[in-house]
């Protein structure tokens, strides 16, 4: 998948539906602390001490599955995340509430599901009006997304 690292950067500046300091445990198993937020269906992480991201999740297609309470992980079906079909994140919530809200967000983030939320929200109001709304007649026509999912890491500059 194609990605413009500069509009990714842009992208993560832009005012978060959830953002909070959460653990965060990658590939390399190590449990780290990181500012993670939620910017439409991109899940940023940074260093605590950083404004620029160390990396993003595209959450398209992901699993977001419960592993312990107050925890949960992020994977993708195969193929997988582009760079490693394998990968796996673990994220650490302060409370099981948090956990909760994390999960129901990034579930809801993915473009599947508001193209789902969008036909469903149409054929009820052209239940209810008989009408179908106008800008609305060409949702989910057409769309695609280029890659099951990604992730994106910018180029590491020391320890982290």
């Amino acid at each position: 998948m194609r990605y413009n690292e500069k509009e990714l950067q842009a992208l993560s500046r832009q005012p978060a539906e959830m953002a909070a300091e959460l653990g965060m445990r990658g590939p390399k198993k190590v449990l780290k602390r990181r500012l993670v937020k939620l910017v439409v269906n991109f899940l940023f992480y940074f260093r605590t001490d950083e404004a620029e991201p160390v990396g993003a999740l595209l959450l398209e297609r992901c699993r977001v599955i419960r592993e312990e309470p107050g925890a949960f992980s992020i994977s993708a079906p195969s193929p997988g995340f582009i760079e490693d079909p394998e990968r796996k994140y673990h994220f650490e919530c302060s409370s099981e509430e948090q956990c909760q809200e994390w999960m129901e967000a990034l579930r809801r983030a993915s473009y599947e599901f508001m193209r789902r939320s969008l036909i469903f929200y149409r054929n009820e109001i052209r239940k209810v009006t008989g009408k179908v709304c106008a800008g609305l007649q060409r949702a989910g026509a057409g769309l695609q997304v280029a890659g099951v999912g990604c992730r994106w890491q910018r180029q590491s500059s020391g320890p982290g």
